[in-house]
């Protein structure tokens, strides 16, 4: 898990500090103070790798560089699988690079990344670790997997016409047709994901769209009876639905991975999301945090999961109310003071209700905000 987090002269504010919360970080703030570029610093302390620098096809996802001349560092430490990592990089601007120390860095466990605009990014120990011959590290695997919006959908091609990932649809459709332990996972996974339990994310039978697209398309039966494909949904369940195949297809992999190796599986998971109520209807943000601290639990009971998410809504800072445990929990807040960004970790109150948070320091609407 990621424990803590120093910048200096890297992103918007002159520095900032972190300590994080072993299960689950806020991140909320105006728009461009930094969220999203603090998750991607996130991402890069425990996989060394820039998101856009493995898969150039992103459009965010960049390496971080310096805000102004002078020395630019990122310090971080997390716990790995047997040891904890504490690091000081450097941005060397004649190699522009952040430095790394040599050898192989401390294993974070699964690392999951969910951008704001539908890519995602995965690190999986079994699948993407350096491996030892002859006592020597040997770079060979790749450095993660980073999927555009519309390779999460279609796939994710390797070198030499090879595919390092089917895509939702072709393995939705085989998990379905095989009927096997993968589609009881999405299943339940869509069911904890869903708004609630009258309206319950449900695959329904396999169709297809086009006389041109020969694919069998996987559908989600909506709750007016009708089977609806999948690129078709709105905009929110394809959010969702990208996000529990994503969870399934990454666990999936991995214990076949850690099984191929002879290997005990990842104890720990890191997932980052960013916009985690992205698309979502206010009803299906009030439940998002809560089913994704639980969701975990159907795919496997032996693992710790550490969230650390960006969020713009007040409603989802009111629905982690009865879930908040400053033990385990932190709430950290980007503001602009005389022109200057500044984080603050703040102390969680409940407000209870959603125009109480729009008052408070989260959101600063002041009262009679609307027009």
């Amino acid at each position: 898990m990621i424990k803590h987090l120093k910048l200096k002269n890297v992103g918007p504010a002159p520095s900032m500090a972190l300590e994080f919360g072993k299960r689950l970080n806020l991140l909320t703030g105006d728009n461009g103070l930094g969220k999203s570029f603090l998750l991607d610093i996130a991402w890069w302390v425990v996989t060394r790798k820039w998101p856009n620098e493995i898969n150039p096809r992103l459009t965010a996802g960049k390496k971080a560089l310096p805000a102004d001349k002078g020395e630019a560092t990122i310090q971080f430490s997390f716990t790995g699988k047997s040891k904890e990592e504490t690091y000081k990089s450097q941005y060397i601007p004649k190699d522009q690079a952040w430095t790394g120390r040599a050898g192989r860095p401390a294993n974070p466990g699964l690392v999951l990344y969910a951008m704001s605009d539908g890519s995602f990014a995965v690190w999986d120990p079994a699948r993407n670790y350096w491996r030892t011959q002859d006592g020597m590290d040997v770079q060979d695997r790749p450095a993660a997997y980073v999927f555009s919006p519309k390779e999460v959908w279609d796939g994710l091609p390797g070198q030499e016409n090879t595919w390092l990932c089917n895509g939702l649809i072709r393995d939705w459709a085989g998990w379905q047709k095989e009927k096997g332990a993968a589609f009881k996972h999405l299943k339940e996974v869509l069911k904890v994901l869903s708004p609630s339990t009258g309206e319950v994310l449900e695959p329904g039978n396999l169709t297809r769209i086009s006389l041109d697209d020969v694919r069998d398309m996987p559908t989600i039966r909506m709750h007016y009876q009708q089977d609806v494909a999948v690129v078709h949904a709105s905009s929110g369940m394809r959010r969702i639905m990208a996000l529990a195949y994503f969870l399934v297809w990454a666990w999936e992999e991995h214990k076949q991975a850690a099984n191929h190796l002879q290997e005990p599986k990842t104890r720990q998971i890191i997932f980052l999301i960013d916009e985690i109520e992205s698309h979502l209807h206010p009803s299906w943000q009030r439940t998002i945090i809560p089913a994704l601290l639980s969701v975990m639990k159907k795919l496997t009971k032996n693992v710790e999961v550490q969230v650390i998410t960006a969020t713009h809504s007040p409603l989802i800072m009111t629905s982690i109310e009865p879930l908040f445990d400053e033990n385990q929990d932190a709430w950290f807040d980007l503001d602009l003071e005389q022109n200057k960004v500044v984080l603050q970790h703040r102390i969680y109150e409940k407000h209870g209700d959603v125009g109480s948070w729009l008052d408070s320091e989260a959101f600063g609407q002041k009262k009679g905000w609307l027009p």
